[in-house]
């Protein structure tokens, strides 16, 4: 799954747990490791992907289906993630959340830091992310486009 900060992945990410789904939760893994700002260190994301990638790769050779709840901003990141399933034949679906920049903005302006799915994103650094996001093409492989 991919979208800017505040573009509503979690939600999206607890609906397809109700189908069934295990989900991992970039913020969640880096909440419970105690790291509560934003944006995390070079060395803190590293061990928060580290450990997600485990996870995926645990869970897919179990059969269960998964979704990787993470801004994946950039298609190169999109495709690190296609490349680790390659070899064990799963070619994951791409779950674009298409939310407007001014609902995401308003989303990150009311975050106050009580939760993983609420760690505050300054205002310029929200900008950088929306300005910087790479939107998924169909050329990347299955994509479904995810309203709000």
């Amino acid at each position: 799954m991919c979208g800017a900060a505040g573009s509503g992945k979690s939600t999206h990410a607890r609906r397809l747990a109700a189908e069934g789904y295990a989900v991992l939760s970039f913020d969640a893994e880096a909440w419970a490791r105690g790291y509560r700002h934003h944006p995390v260190t070079a060395e803190q994301r590293g061990a928060v992907q580290d450990a997600l990638r485990s996870r995926l790769l645990r869970l897919v050779q179990q059969g269960r289906p998964v979704v990787v709840d993470s801004s994946f901003w950039s298609r190169a990141a999109r495709d690190e993630y296609r490349a680790l399933l390659a070899p064990l034949g799963v070619q994951p679906v791409v779950h674009y959340l298409d939310t407007p920049r001014d609902v995401v903005l308003a989303r990150l302006a009311e975050r106050r830091g009580t939760g993983p799915d609420d760690v505050p994103v300054p205002p310029a650094r929200a900008l950088a992310y929306l300005d910087g996001f790479e939107v998924p093409t169909a050329e990347e492989g299955p994509l479904r486009v995810v309203a709000p």
